[in-house]
C-alpha cells in the first residue's frame, strides 16, 4: 500500500511516505519550527519514495495527546490532502503508536509524555489490551492505577522521567526504560493498515486532534 505517516506530537517531527514494499523516512529535530518544515518534508518524502499524493490509498498521524500546534499543523496538512484526494485519513493514539513496537513482551508498558505541571500524558497496556486510558496523570494517579504489577517497560519521549518518578517512589517494582525510537511512523503504518483489514472506519471530516487538557490561552481565558 502507498501512505504518508506523520507524528508531530513531540518536538521532533517524523514523516515518512509508504511506496508498497520499501519507506522513506525522515526526522526534523526542530522544537516549534514545524509549521517552517511539514509541508517541504512532505513533498521530500513522495518524492524520494517516487509516489504522488494521487498514489495514496490512506494518510495516517498521531491524532494526540502532544503539542497542541504540531497536532493542529499535520491534521491540517493530511485532510487538505483527504479533501483534495479523497484519500481516507486514519488518526491514532499518540501513546497507543508509541506503545505499538513492545506490546508483545512479557511487561506492563507504559508510554509516557511529559505534560509538564507535574503530570504526564500516559496510558498502559498489557497483552495488548489497554489497562489504563490515555489521561493527563501525575505521577502517584499513574502509580495508584498500576498496583499489582511489578515490572514494567516504560516508552516514549519521557520514558526515563516517569521511570525515575517510579523509582523514587515505589522502589520495589522493577522498572524498565525503553530508549525512545524517533522512527514512530514505522508503528502508525502498521496500525493504520491493521485496523484497515479490520475495517475500522477513517476519521470523519469533523474529527481533530485529542487533547486531554486545555490550551494555555483556553486555561487563561477562563480563568
Amino acid at each position: 500500500m502507498n501512505a504518508i505517516a506523520i507524528d508531530s506530537a513531540v518536538s521532533k517531527l517524523s514523516i515518512a511516505a509508504k511506496n508498497n514494499d520499501f519507506t522513506v523516512s525522515a526526522v526534523f529535530d526542530i522544537g516549534m519550527k514545524q509549521s517552517e518544515t511539514l509541508l517541504p518534508a512532505i513533498d521530500y518524502v513522495l518524492t524520494k519514495a517516487r509516489i504522488t499524493a494521487k498514489d495514496l490509498d490512506y494518510t495516517v498521524l498521531c491524532a494526540g495527546p502532544g503539542s497542541f500546534t504540531g497536532l493542529r499543523l499535520a491534521f491540517a496538512a493530511l485532510k487538505a490532502i483527504e479533501l483534495a484526494e479523497d484519500i481516507p485519513l486514519y488518526g491514532i493514539s499518540t501513546l497507543e503508536a508509541y506503545a505499538e513496537p513492545y506490546k508483545n513482551l512479557p511487561f506492563l508498558i507504559l508510554p509516557a509524555i511529559d505534560a509538564k505541571k507535574e503530570h504526564f500524558y500516559a496510558a498502559a497496556y498489557k497483552d495488548r489490551k489497554e489497562i489504563m486510558s490515555a489521561g493527563d496523570y501525575a505521577p502517584g494517579e499513574i502509580a495508584g492505577s498500576l498496583n499489582g504489577y511489578s515490572e514494567i517497560l516504560t516508552c516514549g519521549p519521557d520514558a526515563q522521567l516517569i521511570a525515575e518518578q517510579f523509582k523514587k517512589n515505589q522502589p520495589g517494582r522493577k522498572i524498565y526504560a525503553q530508549p525512545f525510537s524517533i522512527i514512530t511512523t514505522d508503528s502508525l503504518f502498521r496500525i493504520a493498515e491493521q485496523n484497515i483489514a479490520d475495517k475500522v472506519p477513517p476519521l470523519k471530516d469533523f474529527d481533530g486532534p485529542v487533547y486531554l487538557r486545555a490550551s494555555e490561552a483556553e486555561a487563561n481565558l477562563n480563568s
